[in-house]
């Protein structure tokens, strides 16, 4: 956790989803960042979201590297496109691995170490 990224864990701890929105250009820019990847600028606001999402693309894990994870797998990695514009990654959860497809609706919800996670919307 740094400065630029406080607002974001504070936000997921109220289990609310914000991304950052750049002043000069518009374009939402997550995960949060110093600078706008597009313009430069480095005016970023948080602003909420729906959490509301579609899955660009995702992996289903069968071996875990991270220890936390092991003994989960299967399970769902994915990039999600928000509806607000900008992509989101985390789990996809509440659906067997094998029923997630691109283009699937989701929507955002929170584990108990307030991490965003996808659930079939």
């Amino acid at each position: 956790m740094t400065g630029d990224t406080t607002p974001y864990w504070d936000a997921c701890r109220r289990h609310e989803l914000v991304v950052q929105s750049c002043a000069a250009c518009a374009r939402r820019v997550h995960p949060p960042a110093a600078e706008c990847p597009s313009c430069g600028a480095a005016d970023l606001a948080f602003a909420p979201v729906s959490g509301d999402a579609v899955v660009h693309t995702f992996t289903i894990v069968h071996r875990a590297f991270v220890p936390a994870f092991r003994g989960r797998e299967p399970y769902v990695l994915a990039w999600v496109d928000l509806a607000e514009g900008a992509r989101a990654f985390g789990q996809v959860v509440e659906c067997p691995p094998e029923q997630v497809r691109i283009g699937m609706p989701v929507r955002v919800t929170f584990d108990h170490d307030d991490l965003p996670q996808w659930r079939p919307a």
